[in-house]
């Protein structure tokens, strides 16, 4: 009887092993399957949230025509352009 208690106590010592290693392991895997499916849900939500970039200023001359107005200025008071010719430049430059 002895031996066969030991057999049994046996099998029940290396039962209860295989079934706590393999609740652990199960755990594990759905662990790590809910945060790949938080991430995955996160990753979503953000592209769906990000608003789309802005598009690119469109060149409305406003510093562009700014400076050219200046140098045009310079021009002018340097003498290489007449007063005519300052005024036409600078009606075409705030033309465009």
């Amino acid at each position: 009887m002895p031996g066969l208690l030991r057999g049994v106590a046996r099998t029940a010592v290396i039962a209860g092993t295989a079934t706590s290693v393999s609740n652990r392991v199960s755990r594990r895997q759905g662990q790590r399957w809910a945060r790949q499916e938080q991430e995955e849900y996160a990753r979503a939500q953000q592209q769906q949230a990000a608003p789309p970039p802005p598009p690119p200023p469109q060149s409305s001359g406003g510093v562009d025509r700014l400076e050219a107005l200046k140098q045009l200025g310079e021009l002018k008071a340097q003498g290489v352009l007449t007063e005519a010719e300052f005024e036409a430049e600078k009606a075409r430059i705030l033309a465009g």
